[in-house]
């Protein structure tokens, strides 16, 4: 599998809602980050599902190389 490409340096804070799904962009190549809008198609990569329990703020990958996906593990300061 090739590596993603890094969409952020810094993690997407983004207001979800309980009961809703949402769906991260693996690959990097989405143009809506943090969440997929179909660019991965032709490769080895998917979209991670995301369900939110309760409203909050969450912290979704920018750089794809968290080991948290799709939350955010601070990986991008050792890129």
């Amino acid at each position: 599998m090739s590596d993603p490409v890094i969409a952020s340096k810094t993690p997407y804070s983004i207001e979800v809602e309980a009961g809703k799904s949402y769906f991260w962009c693996s690959c990097g190549k989405s143009a809506k980050q943090p969440f997929c809008d179909g660019s991965h198609k032709g490769s080895d990569f998917v979209p991670m599902k995301y369900s939110a329990e309760k409203d909050r703020t969450v912290f979704f990958c920018g750089c794809k190389h968290s080991h948290k996906q799709p939350l955010c593990d601070g990986s991008h300061n050792k890129i």
